[in-house]
């Protein structure tokens, strides 16, 4: 995917840009944005066409409004923080039909070094269908699209894939960072290269393991997923998370490691908790001595000891779920610990979105990491090798 063009192959100057940006960022209840990573993400992509003369039409959707105009899922929050992080004026749309007579007003009158943000596409029904009208309707404001919305790449909706139809496009610079860091890890990777997975099921990450079993040299697994594995191999796992029609599936995935000669870890012991709550009484077992009506809820101390050895002497890592149930505090201390390493490892880390990046970022290592993705379904997906919609569209060089 590194053969399509970015904003820099485009004549920018004088043109109205659309540019799709990932602005779905958490919130509070006061509709304060608690964390603003996507959009400084955007910001570089967002600067290069002012500098080189454009007037900058952003878009996003926000939460799930369910193709409905709802104040709840508003972007102004948004306009506000992008207007603060710009040191500029960004003109908001507040049109409840997306592209109604506001919006083209607002944009036809948009002069060049200007920006405008576009209210919740997903207050159109359409724009989840990838309609064409609403593709259409959106490209109407533009001469030009340029899609730096990795984290919603794998969707093919009007204002991340149709719009490109009606269009010249390229990507913007956080995309076309993501695909070289990822893509270069996957393609040609220094070695050793060490995979590590987390999260709750095997069945969310069947087709990135068999992806990776094919690149990889070490791949460690943690997380609820790996008592499917576990149990596969004979071990009790009492109470712990199974998914039974998955242990013949893990089975095939050991053997497939051992047949590539990929070194597959499983833990080899567990912090195992009595009832699944932040308070429950928990203690650290082996494997063999897993009690039959406890509960396995992080990896433990022996397992994050034979981790962070193999994460210390990779060249390339990519790591992707947590190791624990990441959201009480006495089931964190595996996944700290595996982002511990990885900030202190001299290799290329790359971590990808949703619960991995939050843990990274909340425990102040995310400046000493590579790169890491804006996107969790998207990094998943570009990990299983699968075509991401948003980005196949875009044009060629």
């Amino acid at each position: 995917m590194l053969d399509r063009k970015t904003v820099k192959d485009l004549n920018v100057q004088g043109k109205k840009v659309l540019v799709r940006c990932d602005f779905n960022v958490p919130m509070d209840k006061e509709g304060n944005i608690t964390d603003d990573r996507r959009i400084r993400g955007a910001i570089p992509t967002i600067t290069y066409l002012l500098e080189n003369q454009a007037s900058v039409i952003l878009m996003s959707h926000l939460g799930r409004p369910k193709g409905e105009a709802n104040p709840k899922y508003s972007l102004a929050p948004i306009a506000n923080k992008i207007s603060e992080l710009l040191s500029k004026e960004v003109k908001f749309s507040n049109d409840p039909h997306v592209v109604g007579d506001v919006t083209k007003n607002l944009s036809a009158e948009l002069k060049p070094g200007e920006v405008m943000l576009l209210q919740n596409v997903r207050y159109r029904r359409e724009e989840e269908k990838n309609d064409e009208e609403f593709s259409k309707e959106l490209a109407s404001l533009g001469d030009v699209f340029v899609n730096d919305a990795f984290g919603t790449s794998h969707r093919a909706h009007s204002s991340t894939a149709g719009i490109s139809s009606f269009l010249p496009s390229a990507m913007g610079f956080l995309i076309e960072k993501e695909l070289e860091f990822m893509g270069n890890a996957l393609e040609s990777p220094e070695r050793p290269f060490v995979a590590i997975l987390g999260g709750a099921k095997v069945s969310d990450k069947i087709g990135v393991i068999e992806n990776l079993l094919d690149k990889v040299n070490t791949l460690l697994i943690g997380g609820g997923m790996a008592y499917t594995f576990l149990k596969a191999q004979g071990h009790d796992i009492g109470k712990s998370l199974l998914e039974a029609d998955k242990m013949e599936l893990a089975l095939r995935l050991l053997k497939k490691a051992e047949e590539k000669g990929v070194k597959l870890l499983l833990p080899v012991d567990s912090i195992v908790a009595k009832e699944f709550s932040p308070d429950s009484e928990y203690k650290a077992v082996e494997n063999h001595e897993m009690p039959e009506d406890w509960l396995g809820v992080d990896i433990g101390p022996r397992t994050v000891g034979i981790y962070c050895k193999e994460i210390k002497n990779a060249k390339t890592i990519v790591w992707n779920g947590p190791m624990g149930v990441f959201e009480m505090e006495a089931f964190a201390v595996g996944t700290k610990e595996i982002a511990k390493a990885l900030s202190l490892c001299e290799g290329i880390t790359i971590v990808g979105g949703g619960d991995s990046a939050a843990a990274v970022e909340q425990l102040g290592y995310a400046e000493k990491i590579r790169h890491i993705s804006t996107g969790g379904g998207a990094s998943l997906e570009f990990l299983e090798g699968k075509i991401l919609p948003g980005i196949d569209v875009l044009d060629r060089k």
